[in-house]
């Protein structure tokens, strides 16, 4: 008798889509029933985090990269009992900063968004990807094409409706403590923005987690080192999933 694939909800980071789970999607198939989620035009964490359960199965495992695993937070935050297991991917738990900090991140942010309006997307992705893959992975032309190809099927619109999500996220720290369920979390070892440091920290905090940093890997997880990415999952779903 074939055994009964888990229910996997995949969740994208900012103006990312299924393209960024497309490499996990084709190596799990045999162990997880997966589905990738649509934000739509949604401009909060919890509103998008309101969505994901509002298509999703009654119980099922989540895993989110970047963005989406800010959302995976919100989705535990607001429906726990619905979580079998959780999988954060080059991802953070604390709110923007305060002061100079936090607001060179909106300015940075900002920037990109206007050059987005007068330039278009695909400027603003050509630029914008420089700091977000392992540097030696800038002259894979294949890779870097198929992750500023999907930026540039977003709008500037829709660049800034995440934005201003992740601007206003709130700080998820006291959280990671009541998540008992089995945890995964992965970092690039080249990820500039949300890299292992934070991830160890993370993982401190939450009892039953796992991390995996990856070689020769930037923030694009997923799709720099999709293998990699895919073993480290498979591992996460051969573990019993937290009890109903």
């Amino acid at each position: 008798m074939t055994a009964k694939r888990e229910a996997l909800v995949l969740l994208p980071g900012f103006l990312c889509d299924q393209t960024v789970w497309e490499g996990q999607i084709a190596a799990l198939s045999g162990v997880a029933a997966c589905t990738c989620a649509d934000y739509g035009t949604l401009d909060s964490l919890p509103a998008m985090a309101a969505e994901v359960l509002r298509t999703a199965p009654e119980r099922f495992a989540v895993a989110g990269h970047s963005m989406g695993g800010r959302i995976a937070l919100e989705v535990f935050r607001q429906a726990p009992g619905r979580v079998t297991r959780i999988a954060l991917f080059n991802t953070g738990a604390r709110a923007r900063p305060a002061g100079p900090a936090g607001e060179e991140e909106e300015r940075k942010r900002r920037a990109l968004l206007a050059l987005a309006r007068s330039g278009g997307m695909r400027a603003m992705a050509l630029e914008w990807i420089q700091g977000m893959i392992a540097p030696d992975r800038l002259s894979d032309g294949a890779l870097v094409e198929s992750i500023v190809t999907m930026f540039e099927r977003k709008t500037p619109d829709l660049f800034e409706a995440q934005m201003n999500a992740l601007l206003g996220r709130r700080d998820a720290t006291g959280l990671l403590g009541q998540i008992r369920c089995p945890v995964l979390l992965l970092s690039g070892r080249e990820d500039s923005w949300s890299g292992p440091p934070a991830h160890r920290e993370m993982a401190a905090a939450m009892p039953n987690s796992r991390l995996v940093v990856v070689a020769e890997c930037g923030h694009m997880s997923t799709m720099e080192q999709p293998a990699a990415v895919a073993a480290a999952m498979r591992t996460w779903l051969s573990g019993s999933p937290a009890a109903a």
